[in-house]
Parts: structure tokens; sequence; C-alpha cells
């Protein structure tokens, strides 16, 4: 069992772009017992390891980032440590950098899967959610709020429609300017950040997104859903947590039926 004080736990780089899925990841793993270092581009975590601010025996790679990243990031880490590396990506890995980590996660992946890989050292995979969605998965947030307080749990969700909004805002952009280069890559990084958070109504836009985005009359369609999941999550979070009061100030959010809230 992991947990606060637990020796021998490995210390863990996690380098991904995007803001939700390093957060929460960090949040997760930091109170289960483990020392976290991030950072946001490969050559950030690359200067890390050269300066000695941190020494991982586990690095978490996002297989998908701007500059330095795939094979030729696994190489200069490989350069500066000995830590077992894995690969994280909503998509196929793929092959070249697939043959040079140690394994690799599927996005989106829930605490307990990210425990069980620190345990087993050994890829772990998730399924796809059905056409059913939840607002937010059950399992995720009662695992969340078995590792701590609800006050941090709210907060992990308020940086998720924080996020939801500017990614709306950008998508807004996007869809005027017909980019749909664009347009994939915001929904991938939804479908990673909000897929880690357990939030699986807007995970399910943002692969929705990443895989029709470059089907420009699809997107207004798709850019809606995502404005109403994220109203959902901000009425269950409110039912959910009603003693801290108001949520974070989002227009991207206000409805979802409580019985939406399940595995």
């Amino acid at each position: 069992m992991l947990g606060i004080g637990a020796r021998n736990l490995p210390t863990v780089l996690i380098i991904d772009d995007d803001m939700v899925s390093r957060e929460v990841m960090a949040t997760v793993l930091t109170m289960t017992g483990y020392l976290i270092h991030t950072a946001s581009r490969g050559e950030e975590a690359v200067a890390l390891l050269e300066g000695g601010t941190c020494d991982p025996e586990v690095i978490l790679m996002d297989a998908q980032m701007p500059g330095l990243k795939g094979a030729r990031l696994v190489k200069e880490l490989r350069a500066r440590t000995k830590a077992s590396i894995y690969a994280m990506s909503g998509s196929d890995v793929p092959n070249d950098l697939k043959k040079a980590v140690d394994g690799h996660l599927s996005k989106p992946f829930g605490p307990y899967a990210l425990q069980q890989l620190m345990e087993q050292h050994h890829p772990v995979v998730t399924e796809e959610p059905d056409e059913d969605t939840p607002v937010i998965k059950a399992e995720t947030l009662t695992q969340l709020r078995g590792m701590m307080p609800d006050a941090g749990v709210r907060q992990i969700y308020a940086a998720v429609l924080d996020d939801l909004d500017k990614r709306a805002r950008s998508l807004q952009r996007a869809m005027a300017a017909s980019d749909t280069t664009e347009i994939r890559r915001i929904g991938h990084s939804i479908k990673g950040g909000c897929g880690m958070a357990g939030a699986m109504q807007a995970a399910r836009v943002g692969a929705r997104l990443e895989a029709r985005g470059d089907q420009l009359d699809n997107v207004p369609a798709l850019f809606l859903e995502l404005k109403a999941a994220g109203r959902n999550l901000r009425r269950m979070l409110e039912a959910e947590f009603p003693a801290h009061g108001e949520g974070p100030g989002s227009d991207i959010g206000t409805a979802a039926p409580k019985d939406k809230l399940r595995g």
C-alpha cells in the first residue's frame, strides 16, 4: 500500500506541457508520499538534470510536446540519468519512442493506475469511457478524496474548469481561423488533462475534437458540447462541495444531474 510516509518510494520527474495533467499527477503522487519534480518542456527537464536539481528514479514524459520531445528527448535524458522512463500519450506512441522508453501509459489514466505503475514499473492501459459518460468518474473522485482534504480535491477541479475556459476561448479563435491543426491540438490537451482528473464528459469531447478537428463542419457542435460539459462539471462540483461556496469564475460552467456521477 502506498501512503504518506511510505518508505523507499522513487523520486519522480513529470514532463508534460499540459498544466492540468502535470498538476493532477504531481498532486496525487505528492499526497501518496513521493518526492515530485515537474517540467513543462523537454528542455526544462534536461536543465533540471544537468543542474543537479533532481535525481529521479522514474520519469513520466508526455509523448507530444513542443520543442525537445520523443526519442530525441529520451536520448538526452538517458545521457544524464539512469531513471526508468515512461511515455504518456492519449494516442498511439510512435514506434521510435516505444523502442526508446521502458513502457508507456495511455491517457486518460486515474490515480490508481498511476500508483500501480509506480509499484510495478510496467505500462498500464485504460479503456475509453462508454457512451453514457459520467461528469466525473466516481472512482477517481473517491481516490482523490482518500488522498487529500475536500478543499484539495475542489482545487484540482477548479483548475480543470479554469483550463477548460481557456481552451474554449482558444478553440473559438482556431475555429475562426479554420486552423484544424490547432483544433486537434486543443482536443488532445483537453482529452489528456480532463481524463487525468476523471472529468470524463469533457475528456470525451476532447477526444472527438482531436479525431474530427479536421472536419470543420463538426467543430461548432463539439464546441457546444464542450461548453455543456463545463457547465455540468461546475454544477456537480458545487453539489459535491457545498461547504466551499461558489466555484471559480468561468463562463464554461453551470449544469449536471447528480446521478451522472458514477464510475
